[in-house]
């Protein structure tokens, strides 16, 4: 979340060189002070209502579509596999940004204040690292886990064991390695005459000891939690895109593509009717082809979330390096229209939120079924075909 750029002089108090000022200030000077403030300063203009509606609709959409994405895992227990448990996992990190992040950033960009204090000044902008690292590596995992599922189904079997392990040490490391973002936040006004009366004007921003430290950091944070796992995410979901819809899929038995007779031609061979039981083969075929279809679906689902995961994280990851690694918006000409990107792309980070359970939905049926049961390559093809027709 990144802070408003403080705002410009508009006190209208005097700073003179060094002459008194001509007449002793009012005592009610700052109460008429504070009133022109929210008049004409901070009360949403006209945009910002329809920014507000925008947040709002986020809000609704993600809290209520990752809740039920928990719980149709949680009630339905045939959903409970690999990468459900994974989607979940996102899901929870969503809910988190959503409910304790999104209402704090919205007034953040609507007032361009921190009303918060100082210590949710550390604590929120670190929640929001942590989901966006967690995020970052659940992905990955999802990636990984479908990887060596169709391309490399006989090097690692995946199990919810392992998966429900890995998800406790994303955790673990997402929580460990943002420290650091909350021992650099600090609260302070940006006009301390006016500290004890009121919150406005209060920024959170980092502080740092040296400017050598947040250019490293911001460098790294960007290559650790966006470049490098969205590049060899790329490469995964490329492979598995080849083995899907280009090569022969391993695991698949080409001998019953080629042998493979229509149920009603094989009962005419034998002399008898046409027959509305398929046999044994037939079956083994069909279930086979179905659950190929499933995978596609699948990776078309996981390669849409990715993609939509990408598109609304790069506004941000960018802007956040051009103003911390190298000292943009400092001195911008036209403020608006940087208020307007920062605001626009906060915004993006919690639309990410509520797409994902719009994605699940129409890119895995009209129910929620579990697509990670269907692609599944240790369940056998006739359970496959079962579950997923």
């Amino acid at each position: 979340m990144e802070p408003s750029a403080t705002p410009g002089a508009q006190t209208g108090t005097p700073t003179g060189g060094g002459e008194p000022s001509p007449s002793p200030v009012p005592p009610d000077y700052e109460d008429e002070f504070l009133r022109y403030l929210w008049r004409d300063y901070l009360y949403p203009k006209q945009y910002e209502w329809v920014l507000i509606a925008a947040y709002v609709a986020v809000f609704l959409v993600a809290l209520v579509g990752n809740t039920l994405v928990c719980l149709a895992v949680w009630r339905n227990h045939h959903m409970r596999t690999v990468t459900n448990y994974f989607i979940v996992n996102l899901s929870l990190a969503d809910v988190l940004v959503t409910a304790i992040c999104l209402p704090a950033s919205l007034l953040v960009d609507i007032t361009e204040s921190w009303l918060f204090g100082h210590a949710l000044c550390k604590v929120i902008p670190y929640l929001q690292a942590v989901s966006v690292s967690v995020a970052v590596l659940t992905l990955s995992f999802i990636a990984l886990d479908r990887w060596y599922a169709i391309c490399h189904p006989l090097l690692f079997k995946s199990t919810a064991r392992r998966a429900r392990g890995s998800i406790l040490g994303i955790w673990a490391v997402s929580l460990a390695v943002m420290v650091p973002q909350a021992a650099v936040m600090e609260c302070r006004s940006v006009l301390p005459e006016l500290a004890n009366r009121t919150r406005l004007f209060s920024v959170c921003d980092e502080h740092w000891a040296d400017d050598l430290y947040p250019k490293i950091y911001h460098s790294c944070f960007f290559i650790v939690t966006y470049l490098a796992p969205l590049g060899l995410m790329a490469m995964a979901y490329f492979q598995i895109f080849r083995k899907l819809w280009g090569r022969q899929i391993p695991g698949t038995t080409s001998a019953l593509v080629r042998n493979w007779k229509r149920p009603s031609d094989q009962s005419e061979d034998q002399g008898q009717g046409p027959s509305t039981e398929p046999q044994p083969r037939a079956r083994a075929f069909l279930a086979e082809v179905k659950q190929v279809r499933a995978r596609r679906k699948t990776a078309k689902m996981l390669m849409v979330v990715l993609l939509v995961f990408a598109l609304c994280y790069l506004p941000i990851s960018v802007l956040n390096v051009l103003k911390r690694v190298f000292g943009m918006f400092r001195q911008a000409s036209d403020r608006e229209a940087v208020y307007a990107c920062f605001t626009f792309s906060h915004w993006l980070v919690y639309a990410n939120s509520a797409a994902n359970p719009i994605i699940y939905n129409f890119l895995s049926g009209s129910k929620w079924k579990s697509p990670a049961l269907c692609a599944s390559p240790h369940r056998g093809p006739h359970l496959a075909a079962a579950r997923c027709s």
